[in-house]
């Protein structure tokens, strides 16, 4: 089980899921099962990595989301409307796998709790393919340290602490009017050989590569306009 705060699982919002089964298949090498409902789950060498969902809203946004442990999520749900969030979606069950909700920071930047249930998360993270990696891209970091500090300070600031959760200025990247939000990332063997098949799958590349202090890194999107990023380390 992870432990809280600790990036435990990912999903995409998509209008759709088969065309995202292949653009993700094909540039990950993921296999697919259906998890739940219109969900499926990827697996690489057999274990779950993520989940793609259909978008049932079309005023929903494509996105990918990043899920933290917790171990109580109504708990860690009132801590986070104590510190200046707010819970988007209340912790609600997900067929006896966990209990998710959606919560976002004091600047609007959405993020994912999971309880975990029978589904514990990653079965595999760190490894081309798999999650890598989760960036916060922030109006004011300082303010973002403090809130995620005190929400998950022993998964950022405990000892042996290994977070996958970084935090840096929205305009490091991005123009100054991209609001902040998490980004979600995989890793890769080689870089541009993964930005070259984005963009052969029909996807397309917004910024990079560039280096940051974790690896070299390419932020594109999908063929449906979901944004995650590349991770070579």
């Amino acid at each position: 089980m992870y432990a809280e705060g600790v990036p435990c699982w990912v999903d995409a919002q998509l209008p759709d899921v088969d065309a995202g089964k292949r653009f993700y298949g094909e540039l990950f090498g993921w296999t697919f099962e259906t998890a739940y409902g219109a969900s499926v789950w990827a697996r690489l060498d057999g274990r779950p990595v993520a989940a793609l969902a259909h978008k049932t809203d079309g005023r929903m946004p494509t996105v990918w989301t990043v899920y933290f442990a917790t171990p109580d999520a109504e708990a860690t749900a009132r801590r986070i409307q104590v510190a200046g969030g707010q819970v988007v979606m209340a912790p609600f069950p997900v067929d006896g796998l966990g209990t998710a909700a959606l919560a976002a920071d004091p600047e609007g930047a959405v993020f994912g709790l999971w309880q975990a249930g029978s589904h514990q998360g990653f079965g595999i993270r760190h490894r081309p393919g798999a999650f890598a990696w989760a960036q916060l891209y922030a109006r004011d970091t300082e303010t973002a340290n403090t809130f995620y500090g005190h929400l998950f300070h022993e998964a950022l600031f405990g000892p042996g602490a290994e977070p996958d959760f970084g935090r840096v200025p929205v305009t490091d990247v991005f123009p100054e009017v991209m609001p902040p939000h998490f980004l979600v990332h995989f890793g890769v063997e080689d870089c541009e050989a993964a930005i070259g098949a984005v963009s052969r799958l029909g996807g397309r590349v917004t910024a990079g590569p560039f280096t940051a202090s974790y690896g070299t890194v390419a932020v594109v999107t999908d063929n449906q306009g979901a944004s995650f990023a590349v991770l070579e380390r």
